[in-house]
Formats: structure tokens, sequence, C-alpha cells
């Protein structure tokens, strides 16, 4: 799995159209605190029982239309479910797994919030509320 900082991501989506963007945050996250403007919604966990999504593999297959080869690149909120989730991904022989570090909301500041330090809307990357 290749890891990339926010901005390097954003190059890479640029120049590879080929590539397909995930968001794996809950669908509430995804909503409501925003998310990266072209990513898909396929939810890694999500509420009210925060267990794995057993269908998220398939989900991503069927997004890059069965090419495992096809660059794959993954978001949550801070860079960590990403992680599991492409790994998830090379275990069924995705090849091109990319995770953006820092996620969407970066990392906790000294007062416990996201938003500050890092990520992808920090780094004033195009995104969108609904």
């Amino acid at each position: 799995m290749e890891h990339l900082k926010p901005k390097q991501a954003f190059e890479f989506l640029a120049n590879d159209p080929s590539a397909v963007f995930v968001d794996c945050r809950s669908e509430m996250e995804f909503l409501f605190v925003g998310h990266p403007i072209s990513a898909m919604m396929i939810p890694w966990n999500d509420g009210p029982d925060w267990e794995i999504n057993p269908h998220f593999v398939a989900q991503v297959k069927k997004a890059v239309g069965h090419s495992t080869a096809r660059p794959v690149v993954i978001i949550c909120r801070s860079g960590s479910r990403s992680v599991d989730a492409g790994l998830a991904l090379e275990a069924v022989g995705f090849s091109n797994v990319i995770n953006v570090l820092e996620g969407f909301e970066g990392d906790l500041d000294q007062s416990h919030q996201r938003g500050k330090l890092g990520g992808w809307r920090r780094a004033g990357l195009p995104w969108e509320q609904v």
C-alpha cells in the first residue's frame, strides 16, 4: 500500500483519471462533516453497530469495474481506518491501493479536536458539505 499526503493524493487523482476515490468513513461523517469532491462513499464500518461492512470489498470491486489493477485511493477521518480498508482490498488482490495520510480531518490537536492539524480539508483541497 502506498501512502500519500493529501496534496499528493489530490495530484495523483488529477493525473490518473482511471483512479477511484473512496471515502470509507461513515455515512454521517460523509454527509455532515463534509467530504472531498469526487469521492464516493463506501463505508468501512458504519452505525449503529459500527461493525465492519461485510460488503465493502464487493462494493469497491463494483466501483472499479471489477479491475483489481485499477488505482483505489482511500480516505477516512485521520488515515487509520483507510489502512485497514486498504489491507482488506490488498488481501483479495487489489494491486494499486493508496492511503491518504492525515485523512479528511487530520490528527487530534492539544484540545482533542480535529481539523486544525493536517488533513484534506485543512490543506485547502476541494470538498463539500451536503
